[in-house]
């Protein structure tokens, strides 16, 4: 970890949200990933959001490993920008507390399954009974209806469900496990996102708000559409290693160098694919850009054995002024510290935590002319601001106190 602080380049930022979204009040009841990084998001673009949490562990994430001083890596990278409040949802001044909470709030997101927040008295109709104009989102895995709607899950079965796992291994070998947290990240968290403010429009227009039903599957799905017109207009199963742009194709493909590392080519048009062979000199390749079968096979193997020749740095070199698709594999710490333009993107920034120190954030990838993103405030230790919110809620110290030591709240002194 005191690599990571020492390496990140921004200061401290404001203390306050001043961002496209400033004004727009979210109640956060997500846990682990796809929740969490939808409202990070909302918070990086200025919205106030409030972690619900329970009061005994809060969030699941804030123990997974690794482990910074005393909280979790991953949450202190997807919780910046948030306050915590903790109540027990199950107990009856939890469930007013809460109730009074969304009566001023513009959101609420949960990623519980199905049915749970209904059996608690605190679904989409009991708080629209309350608040009109709430926008409620739920993230699921499979979404609010249909015969797997109860059914547990995470990202790999999300993928597996969606059709995508096969996408991803070597020719014949089978799917594999993606590197990556797609249907969570992309099929949840940015649509969710989407879905959001998009009801946040509407209600614009309408003074109403809405249900948002988000179905990490069905977000998953959705990505499909440049290999699914393989199978709804061609009639063909795309599987990793055996198609075009996953693996088939030596034009569009990975490369292992002399030192080891790995190189990007990433080469679809054919005049891209011209000036390649014209660079490496082998023009016998330019009239045969899509080979299949034993030709492809042939061709990757004559590529395979060109990239042995150089280091990778020395082919990022060689192929730079050709101005073609191509780029080194970086690792983490390439990308993190060392890249010149991540670096100068601002995609490794960092916030003084009261606990931790200095940690490092990732930065943002939406860049706002007039209303930027910022990194305002530090991910929040449980129950930082359940004083706070419940003060202006209209609860006094004593009440705070006894609901406190009834386990309804936690608070940090």
């Amino acid at each position: 970890m005191n690599e990571f602080v020492e390496q990140a380049v921004a200061e401290k930022a404001s203390t306050t949200a001043m961002g496209a979204l400033s004004g727009i009040r979210v109640l956060d009841l997500t846990r682990l990933l796809p929740g969490a990084f939808a409202t990070m998001v909302l918070a990086d673009l200025g919205a106030e959001v409030i972690k619900v949490e329970e009061p005994k562990e809060g969030d699941y994430n804030r123990a997974l490993p690794p482990i910074a001083k005393a909280e979790s890596g991953s949450f202190l990278l997807l919780n910046r920008n948030k306050k915590s409040v903790t109540l027990n949802l199950k107990d009856p001044d939890g469930k007013r507390l809460f109730l009074s909470m969304a009566r001023e709030a513009d959101v609420v997101i949960e990623g519980f399954r199905p049915g749970v927040m209904d059996r608690l008295g605190l679904g989409y109709e009991a708080l629209k009974a309350e608040n009109p104009k709430i926008v409620y989102c739920a993230i699921s895995g499979f979404g609010q209806d249909g015969p797997y709607r109860l059914l547990p899950g995470h990202d790999l079965n999300y993928m597996a469900i969606a059709g995508a796992l096969n996408l991803f291994g070597k020719a014949g070998d089978g799917p594999i496990v993606p590197g990556l947290s797609i249907a969570d990240v992309g099929g949840g968290s940015l649509t969710a996102v989407s879905g959001i403010l998009a009801a946040l429009i509407a209600r614009g227009r309408t003074g109403e708000g809405q249900f948002v039903d988000i179905s990490m599957t069905d977000g998953a799905l959705s990505w499909l559409a440049m290999h699914g017109a393989e199978k709804l207009f061609a009639g063909i199963e795309p599987r990793g290693g055996e198609r075009p742009y996953i693996g088939q194709a030596p034009c569009y493909n990975i490369y292992r160098c002399a030192d080891g590392r790995h190189v990007a080519l990433g080469i679809i048009e054919p005049h891209f694919w011209h000036r390649f062979c014209d660079a490496v000199d082998m023009p016998a390749l330019k009239d045969n850009q899509w080979p299949e079968g034993e030709t492809a096979e042939e061709q990757r193997k004559t590529l395979d054995g060109l990239f042995l020749t150089k280091t990778r740095d020395a082919w990022v070199a060689f192929l730079t002024p050709a101005d073609i698709p191509f780029t080194a594999v970086n690792s983490m710490q390439e990308a993190f510290f060392e890249d010149p333009q991540m670096r100068h993107r601002a995609m490794l920034q960092s916030v003084e935590h009261p606990v931790e120190g200095r940690v490092p954030q990732l930065g943002f990838p939406i860049k706002l002319s007039g209303t930027p993103c910022d990194i305002y405030a530090a991910p929040p230790r449980l129950g930082e601001h359940t004083g706070e919110v419940l003060q202006a809620l209209g609860c006094d110290e004593e009440e705070i106190a006894t609901l406190e030591a009834r386990g309804v709240v936690r608070t940090v002194k």
